[in-house]
This record gives structure tokens, C-alpha cells and sequence, in this order.
């Protein structure tokens, strides 16, 4: 387990649920990674569940926001991306041909937030973080261990997050789609940006380590889960797609995790 005192700006930190049954996914995860949620009120009757591995910080289920409700959106995964200056990154995002859904904001004394969309269309936050550093823990099982950008257009969106964070990109050889690996300013590699398939958006996937990939999948599928992908074998680990009982989108591996 690979615990987490800071971030280098650009590094993917932090990830949460929104969902449309708040307390069904709770339930599934905990017993999925053996998550104990610490719920949290953050005002207009509102919960924020973080979700702790072995008293670590992990992640957060929340409730979907009225607004995407409203929209009919479903359940998603998030992927926050440490900065120094959520305001400047945003700022950065405009100027770079991406979209600001939600200006900067400060969440109570833990951190201050913004909502990006790049140009191809996929979502992602920035976290400028305070007494929140993001997810204490990772590359374990349980936890977050990769974020992985599914894009309609590999080089912009290569060039975009560059340009953003710092990025680098570099093609992923014998992959049997288009891959790149991502390094921060730091070198370490921190996620992947493929090329999407067919009818598929422009979004941020968040994977999620486990012991055996084979028994993990099983015990989705047995807690109201599904298998959306995979399991896909890799020289240094495998994975699958799983989708929630609420329709949210994440993956699954096991295999050689960094520190």
C-alpha cells in the first residue's frame, strides 16, 4: 500500500462517486473493497461520504448533484487532477480551447475545486488542496491506481493536457489500440490517454486495484455489478470494465503496482 502525504501538481489525487442511490453504492463498495464510509454534512441536507481503506482516506460517494439528476445523467466516477491554483488552472482550460463548468470554489477549509471539460469533451476537476491533500492511499487493492483518458482525438487531447499540466506523453507500444502513457513534471507516470472506440464519449476512467481479478469480478456480479469489458491480460497485470449497480463505470486490476 502506497501511502500519500502530497501531490505533485498535475497528478491525478482524488476521485469520488456522484450517484443516484447514495446509500446502495455505499453498500456495494464497502463490500466490493471493504470500504467503511465516514459520512460528513456538508450542508443543504447534503452527505459526503469518505470512504476509508484501513482508516485511510480512498474516496467519496456523494449524491448526483440535482442538476445532472434533472439532465438525467448517470452515475459517474470522477477524476480531481492536483494544481496549485484551481483559478489559474481554469483559466489555463479557457484559454487552451477547453470549457469551465464551474468556476473555482472553496469546499469549506479542505480545498478549493473547479469543474473542466477538455475539447473533446470529457469532464474532470482540479484540486487545489488545503487540509484535503486528495486520497491518502493508493496503488493497493481497494484503491485508486489509475486514470486513464478515453478520447476521440489522442494527440490534442496529448497536446491539451500537456499544455495544462505539464504533461508527457509517450505511444505505448504493442498496445492493440492507440495508447500513451502519462508522466508529470516529476517523471513518475501517472495514467493513460487511449484512442475511443466507436460511439464511445470522450470520458475519464478510474481504476481500482484488487488481489484477484477473476474472484473480484465474480463477487461484482454476485452484489448486483456487471462486467462491461475484459478481463484483459497484460504482461504486468490484468484488468476488466465493472459497471455499479447504479450504472457508474470504473475498472478493475491486479497485477505490479508502483509505490
Amino acid at each position: 500500500m502506497a501511502d500519500r502525504s502530497s501531490y505533485t501538481q498535475g497528478t491525478p489525487s482524488w476521485t469520488d462517486l456522484s450517484t443516484t442511490n447514495q446509500d446502495a453504492a455505499k453498500q456495494f463498495y464497502g463490500e466490493l473493497f471493504g470500504w467503511e464510509a465516514d459520512d460528513q454534512d456538508v450542508g443543504g441536507g447534503v452527505t459526503y461520504s469518505l470512504m476509508k481503506l484501513d482508516g485511510y482516506d480512498a474516496a467519496a460517494i456523494a449524491p448526483q448533484p440535482e442538476q445532472q439528476r434533472d439532465a438525467g445523467a448517470p452515475s459517474a466516477w470522477n477524476t480531481y487532477i492536483s494544481v496549485d491554483s484551481a483559478d489559474d488552472a481554469l483559466n489555463r482550460v479557457q484559454q487552451l480551447g477547453g470549457q469551465v463548468h464551474a468556476p473555482a470554489f472553496d469546499v469549506m477549509q479542505a480545498g478549493r475545486v473547479g469543474v473542466a471539460q477538455d475539447p473533446q469533451g470529457a469532464f474532470f476537476m482540479v484540486w487545489e488542496a488545503r487540509e484535503h491533500l486528495g486520497a491518502a492511499t493508493v496503488n493497493a487493492p481497494g484503491a485508486m491506481c489509475w486514470n486513464e483518458l478515453a478520447t476521440t482525438d489522442l494527440d490534442a487531447a496529448a497536446q491539451f493536457y500537456g499544455e495544462l499540466f505539464g504533461w508527457k506523453a509517450t505511444p505505448f507500444e504493442g498496445s492493440e489500440i492507440p495508447y500513451m502513457t502519462v508522466a508529470n513534471a516529476d517523471e513518475h507516470t501517472i495514467g493513460g490517454i487511449r484512442a475511443a472506440t466507436e460511439n464511445e464519449p470522450a470520458y475519464w476512467l478510474v481504476y481500482f486495484g484488487c488481489e484477484d481479478l477473476q474472484a473480484t469480478v465474480r463477487r461484482v456480479e454476485e452484489i448486483g455489478g456487471q462486467r462491461v469489458f475484459g478481463p484483459v491480460e497484460m504482461d504486468m497485470g490484468s484488468f476488466a470494465g465493472i459497471a455499479d449497480p447504479q450504472g457508474a463505470i470504473f475498472a478493475l486490476y491486479a497485477g505490479r503496482f508502483d509505490d
